[in-house]
């Protein structure tokens, strides 16, 4: 059920991506600013408190209704999978912005790229050269791969395997979210209630980072990779998505990280991978990366499902 479900979820997402402006965004972030605006005391035992209330619910809910649905028929469990896993992934919701930037670059029109990369991070890319957008975008891409697609799926799986239905993506996904809304409460930032959201993210990145670390070095260049992955990684800004950079870096054959032009400055950053520095030619080479990592990930889940019914058919 678990492969069926993430294929056609993908399938799906395909023909119809799911905007980031989409009003499942809007009733997340509502449901976001509910709990800090009623339980941020500005101390951790405020934060942790309604962490818990705010990813238990939902996850309990989404648990108790896939039991529901499969004691009724496991069609109807089927196709609650479905739609968790179209609700919380979103391959597409970044996918448009890797292409059209490559083609941009594609018809040296660096502006639009710039423009088409501010809005994908969130953050002004007016100063950046061509080099620098291109290294930009290739980051961008293999982190929201992570955190939209793998990482979902990864505890999405591991639910299945409890019994306990697409509640590790509303697990995942709730846990994200959280973390990048609660930092902040009116530009200013809220430690002590962020905390714990800040710690309890951390955790649950901890294996689907290192699984997407191993599915690079796996599809991709597998000694540079594990070579970056364990000397690189721990000196990014945010260790975390340093494995996830360093090992996409090692597999590609190429240099990510380094310092960039922001706003009249040098950002310094750490380099990461090894071999050449990243040019036009790299980003379909990036793109290959991702979708060989995602073939990977369905042959194991493939693999594992027969395994299940080979051992439920007392083979």
């Amino acid at each position: 059920m678990s492969l069926l479900s993430i294929i056609f979820a993908l399938l799906i997402e395909q023909l119809r991506p799911l905007k980031s402006s989409s009003k499942v965004y809007a009733w997340l972030s509502v449901y976001a600013d509910f709990f800090q605006r009623n339980f941020d005391g500005g101390e951790n035992k405020h934060g942790q408190i309604a962490w818990i209330v705010a990813v238990l619910i939902p996850v309990v809910v989404t648990a108790g209704l896939y039991s529901l649905l499969a004691a009724q028929h496991p069609v109807y469990a089927w196709a609650f999978c479905v739609l968790v896993l179209y609700l919380t992934m979103g391959f597409r919701q970044f996918s448009h912005f890797f292409t059209d930037i490559h083609k941009a670059l594609r018809n040296n029109d660096l502006r639009l790229a710039r423009e088409l990369l501010s809005a994908w991070r969130g953050q002004p890319c007016d100063e950046l050269n061509t080099e620098e957008v291109v290294r930009l975008t290739i980051e961008e891409a293999l982190l929201a791969t992570h955190r939209n697609v793998f990482a979902v799926v990864a505890w999405f799986v591991i639910f299945m395997l409890l019994g306990l239905g697409p509640s590790g993506a509303i697990l995942y996904r709730l846990a994200r979210f959280l973390n990048m809304s609660w930092q902040e409460q009116n530009g200013v930032k809220s430690e002590g209630f962020s905390k714990f959201s800040a710690l309890m993210y951390h955790w649950i990145e901890w294996l689907p980072t290192r699984l997407t670390a191993s599915t690079f070095a796996i599809v991709g260049n597998f000694e540079d990779a594990i070579y970056c992955w364990r000397t690189q990684a721990t000196s990014w800004a945010d260790p975390e998505a340093g494995i996830v950079l360093a090992s996409g870096a090692g597999a590609l054959g190429v240099r990510l990280g380094m310092p960039v032009s922001q706003l009249g400055q040098t950002i310094v950053r750490t380099e990461l991978g090894t071999g050449d520095e990243v040019d036009l030619d790299h980003m379909p080479s990036a793109v290959g990366l991702v979708w060989r990592a995602m073939v990977f990930w369905l042959i194991m889940l493939l693999l594992l499902t027969m395994a299940s019914m080979a051992s439920w058919a007392g083979v």
